[in-house]
């Protein structure tokens, strides 16, 4: 066998000369195991997963794309589709398989006239924001700028604009996407519209995105928000008060709650917040939380829309490993706020509890105009556990499992960008009624399942 000869996950080999020829008809790079980048090109964001792919192809535009997919069918490959790779279970990667690493594909193109950006697959929303805010635009992204647009879009896009501008994909207006069978389709209202309902929260199960097309809004470039924190002991008077702060908030206000332990510091629960209106407005809006009990930290005030889209950054870094359990409350209850506070003794410092929000305009389209279901459940908590030493491995994971076990009785969904390791059989709770058209068109477009390593959905029998 020559270098270039694999042997793939499944045990099949694919001969020297096919892998030659394959490389030689990509304008990006193959790289396989023994190449000088190969160990830093397979590393992901989540350090819990170490796969050796058996081949990489960094593709620099839909032509590569649509060859690795021809290849990888062809040869009876397993795929994995990297984008930001900022994957809790680990998808964008696998053993003895193909990974297609769009990680490269970072053109950006924006219409200040027409507030629309048309961006590829390997952005990430710190580079979409730069371009964006040249012009004092932005659209509904993430909450961690280093979280690529690909994946939260495909999954739906909760972020700091959800209450004003909807979810990131109410502000997606069309998609170039490879199917399995190799064809660059467009979807948008008038083309493939069938598809275009299942891109928007039907994940990575239809294709492969290799532009995304948004609506773009006014926001900045300065906002009203940040973070205020209070002790511990405080903790059911502040999620009680944050309950009932939310449900009568503006659109112009999306506000999440946590447990937070500061770097050296004691664990605290936390109030973060984007009033993306007038400051003046948003100041009169948060002015309840600065007299809410005696805060230990306030850092509530005017900053730059980037800066609060990088908020979380510092406390998801790259390498880390990283286990989450999620779902999604019609209420916070008092039991799930006495549920939260039990579990806000965390194994390590760096893990946490995150309440999401829904509400406002994100909350106002009906769960069946795309395939994102759960806008009917306005709380979506996310349990982040997060470690260095593999020896707190199994303490972290128990952490997180045991609070959403007892969450888990009040919840009625769940976000599907926020389903963990071994979540499979929660697939179908994310979608609801919602599921079985999705099924309909995985059979339609993706009839043998090749694209599988997601929050899969299975092409009805």
């Amino acid at each position: 066998m020559s270098d270039s000869t694999i042997v793939t996950a499944t045990g099949d080999i694919i001969e020297g000369a096919a892998v030659d020829a394959f490389r030689t008809g990509l304008r990006g790079q193959l790289l396989q195991p023994g190449d000088d980048t190969y160990d830093t090109a397979r590393k992901l964001w989540n350090g819990m997963f170490d796969r050796r792919p058996a081949l990489i192809a960094r593709c620099a535009g839909a032509a590569d794309v649509i060859r690795s997919v021809n290849f990888a069918r062809d040869h009876g490959l397993r795929v994995a589709v990297r984008g930001g790779a900022h994957s809790f279970p680990g998808h964008s990667t696998c053993d003895g398989g193909l990974v297609i690493d769009l990680s490269a594909m970072k053109g950006i193109r924006v219409d200040p006239a027409a507030r629309r950006a048309q961006a590829q697959p390997g952005v990430k929303w710190i580079d979409f924001d730069h371009e964006t805010q040249a012009f004092g635009l932005a659209t509904s992204g993430g909450t961690v700028s280093d979280t690529g647009i690909a994946g939260l879009t495909l999954g739906g896009g909760l972020g700091w604009l959800s209450g004003k501008h909807g979810l990131t994909i109410d502000n997606l207006v069309s998609a170039d996407i490879v199917t399995a069978d190799g064809r660059l389709l467009t979807a948008n209202a008038t083309e493939n519209p069938d598809l275009f309902w299942a891109l928007r929260g039907g994940g990575g199960n239809f294709g492969i995105v290799t532009s995304f097309e948004y609506q773009l809004h006014a926001v900045g470039p300065t906002v009203y928000g940040g973070m205020i924190a209070y002790p511990l002991r405080a903790a059911r008077d502040v999620l009680c008060f944050y309950r009932d702060f939310t449900k009568a908030a503006p659109d112009e206000l999306t506000t999440y709650a946590g447990f937070v332990t500061p770097l050296g510091g004691e664990t605290v629960v936390a109030v973060i917040c984007c009033h993306c209106g007038p400051l003046a407005e948003g100041e009169a809006a948060v002015r309840p939380l600065k007299t809410l009990g005696s805060p230990v930290h306030d850092a509530l005030g005017p900053l730059p829309f980037v800066a609060q889209q990088q908020i979380f950054d510092a406390g998801f870094p790259i390498g880390s490993n990283y286990y989450a359990k999620a779902g999604s409350l019609a209420d916070l209850t008092d039991e799930a706020v006495a549920i939260l506070i039990e579990y806000a003794a965390m194994p390590s410092p760096p893990s946490g509890i995150l309440i999401q929000t829904v509400f406002g305009a994100a909350s106002r389209v009906a769960s069946d105009a795309t395939a994102f279901s759960p806008r009917a459940f306005p709380y979506a908590p996310i349990i982040v556990a997060q470690w260095r030493d593999p020896a707190q491995a199994a303490d972290n994971v128990a952490w997180a499992r045991d609070c959403w076990g007892a969450l888990q009785p009040f919840a009625g969904g769940v976000y599907v960008n926020d389903l963990g390791e071994n979540d499979e059989e929660r697939v179908p709770a994310a979608y609801g009624t919602n599921y079985q058209r999705l099924a309909a068109l995985k059979k339609k477009y993706d009839p043998d399942n090749f694209f599988r390593l997601n929050p899969n959905i299975k092409p009805a029998s």
